[in-house]
């Protein structure tokens, strides 16, 4: 019993000392979907989140790495990032260039405590024909990393519970988590007056089941277009304006939540940075043919 207090009270508590990860995104150019190129695909697209080592009594690093590759040379390629610690924005990186098939971001960042990480990316490709005519390709992927710094246990990391002490810490972590976003996804959806029963909700962080599978009452043509038209809104809107948070300011943000309208018509993203309520509404598009 008191080994299970001390643990809740280490998670409740748990601070992470990560520093706060954001890319220098001046010169990015803005992510912006196309039709789907049906001749042109991703060899691997992977994101890694690693446990390194303990870096002192106290601390720990936490490789953060993200790699695609097309299967040819394409005028632009683009993947984009994020990292949450216990629900909580901790990084963003991007990173573009041109004439180039493959893309590697890696990224060390320190920690201490018991920690929840997810990250989430976007891997995207466009592609130029003759005649101005552009198309693209798209993809996602995810990762997370449970990290366990008890004073009673050496120091171990997990993607996946592989026994009862895992499942245990897994379980506590993940509930933690949750509880902290319902608590902020309630205030979004009470504050812009939301019926919720209208929507799916689905977090940010799980977006990346929908590569293969489509949304109700959709193809999985028409969702991976949703779902592109979708990223782009969010580089634009959520990606670029943390970034543009004033420089020392620490950043305050949860994983945003995506509601997509039960009546097939519009999505609607809600987030909030540093105290500030935000709503971005997208219209569901013509599909491409």
């Amino acid at each position: 019993m008191k080994k299970q207090t001390i643990i809740i009270i280490t998670v409740l508590t748990a601070g992470i000392t990560a520093s706060f990860l954001i890319w220098n995104l001046n010169s990015v150019p803005a992510i912006t979907y196309f039709p789907t190129d049906k001749q042109t695909s991703f060899e691997y697209a992977n994101t890694n989140l690693d446990m390194l080592s303990e870096k002192t009594v106290d601390t720990y690093e936490v490789l953060w790495n993200i790699s695609s590759k097309s299967d040819r040379t394409l005028y632009l390629r683009q993947d984009a990032s994020l990292l949450f610690v216990n629900g909580v924005l901790r990084g963003i990186r991007s990173k573009w260039e041109e004439d180039t098939a493959g893309i590697e971001i890696k990224e060390k960042l320190s920690g201490e405590d018991s920690s929840y990480f997810q990250s989430i990316s976007y891997h995207h490709g466009e592609v130029h024909y003759p005649d101005d005519r552009i198309k693209s390709i798209h993809t996602m992927t995810y990762d997370q990393l449970y990290v366990i710094d008890s004073p009673n246990t050496p120091l171990e990391s997990f993607k996946v519970p592989k026994d009862d002490y895992e499942t245990q810490w897994s379980t506590l972590l993940i509930h933690t988590t949750h509880q902290q976003l319902l608590y902020s996804w309630k205030q979004l959806i009470n504050h812009f007056q939301i019926n919720n029963e209208s929507y799916l909700a689905v977090p940010l962080t799980r977006l990346y089941k929908y590569n293969h599978e489509p949304l109700p009452s959709f193809t999985q043509d028409q969702t991976n277009q949703i779902i592109g038209q979708l990223w782009e809104g969010l580089y634009k809107n959520y990606i670029l304006t943390a970034k543009n948070i004033e420089e020392g300011e620490q950043l305050n943000s949860y994983i945003p939540i995506i509601l997509f309208d039960k009546q097939n018509k519009h999505l609607i993203v809600l987030y909030e940075l540093n105290g500030e309520k935000h709503r971005l509404i997208q219209q569901y598009p013509d599909f491409d043919d």
